[in-house]
């Protein structure tokens, strides 16, 4: 268990939910990497050497440690869609608040809230309603959606909690602003990734087409030296 890295449990959570057993999962990693070395051993049992046996420990290392990288790299796309997703629930969720307490808004918000957010949110929720009023519980979730901003507006979000009713509307005006700015950046964002996605479009087409003329004009060279 010493090679469990320090943050697997939370990226299988974010996988495939809370209900996982951790150990069962982790233990098949460690199989499937003996049995990788086991493998190739075999293949190199006639002319085994220093070498061979580095090469075959690091196979196995490298097939223990696919899974936790594939984690990684799901965990990391994730963080992209949270970044930009993230803005537009804050926007439903300030038109709770003007309505709500931020805790009952919390609770209400929910059932709309994108797919991805809802763990996170009963987890909050729960803490509140458990009468956990500091700011820890909007801390660890943004620690679970450790996205651009996302500290700055769980602790706007609290201290519109914890404001009177006098000040309400005046936090709810910087909330809102604050939501307003971030809802620029990720459609910027998403602009400039589609405006990407375009070029490289353009990119292949263009070599694509070149590599095709190239190619004819190499074979017709050829086929000229031929005769």
């Amino acid at each position: 268990m010493f090679l469990m890295e320090d943050d697997y449990k939370f990226l299988l959570s974010v996988r495939y939910g809370g209900d996982i057993d951790v150990e069962k999962l982790f233990g098949q990693r460690v199989r499937n990497g003996i049995l990788a070395i086991i493998v190739m051993f075999f293949i190199f049992l006639n002319q085994l050497s220093f070498a061979y046996v580095l090469l075959s420990l690091l196979i196995g290392f490298l097939v223990f440690k696919l899974p936790y990288m594939n984690l990684k790299n799901y965990y990391k796309a994730n963080l992209h869609r949270i970044n930009l997703m993230l803005p537009y629930y804050l926007k439903g969720l300030e038109i709770l608040i003007q309505h709500y307490t931020v805790p009952v808004a919390l609770a209400k918000s929910i059932d709309t809230a994108p797919e991805i957010f809802k763990p996170g949110l009963r987890t909050l929720v729960a803490k509140i309603d458990a009468g956990d009023s500091s700011v820890q519980p909007y801390m660890d979730f943004a620690n679970e959606y450790p996205v651009r901003d996302s500290m700055r507006m769980m602790r706007l979000l609290y201290r519109l909690g914890l404001g009177s009713q006098e000040n309400k509307q005046e936090q709810l005006l910087v909330f809102s602003r604050t939501i307003s700015t971030l809802q620029n950046k990720a459609r910027e964002q998403k602009y400039k990734e589609r405006l990407e996605k375009m070029e490289n479009k353009t990119m292949i087409m263009l070599f694509g087409t070149g590599g095709g003329i190239l190619g004819f004009l190499l074979l017709s060279m050829m086929m000229m030296m031929n005769y």
